[in-house]
């Protein structure tokens, strides 16, 4: 089982956790607009993983803030791409573990496939 974040809780964030529930793993925090607070530190450190499905506006500092906090992150965002050196870079810097996928519905669905038997 695998301990979840989703950052951006909207129409694919809550088809992210319909998937991640019925694959058996566990949703610890869901950040949306309204209680955008609740992400720090503190409550991230409670995932193993990240899913950020956020608009172009947010992704990128979320990102940052997500591989600055030393959890991996798999994003489907879109429309922050030409800030993509920054985040590799920051990514190498720290050591870190991000993955982006462009179509969202396949790449979950990939990584999830591909970590079934994923241990901390």
């Amino acid at each position: 089982m695998m301990k979840i974040a989703i950052i951006g809780y909207g129409k694919m964030g809550k088809a992210i956790e319909a998937i991640a529930l019925e694959r058996g793993h566990e949703v610890v925090l869901k950040i949306d607009e309204t209680n955008i607070v609740d992400f720090n530190q503190e409550n991230i450190a409670q995932a193993d993983v990240a899913i950020e499905f956020t608009g172009p506006h947010t992704a990128y500092d979320n990102i940052l803030k997500l591989i600055g906090f030393g959890i991996p992150v798999v994003s489907g965002s879109t429309g922050w791409l030409d800030k993509m050196k920054e985040v590799q870079q920051l990514c190498a810097d720290k050591n870190g573990a991000f993955i982006y996928a462009s179509n969202f519905s396949v790449g979950v669905n990939l990584f999830l496939n591909s970590i079934r038997n994923w241990r901390l």
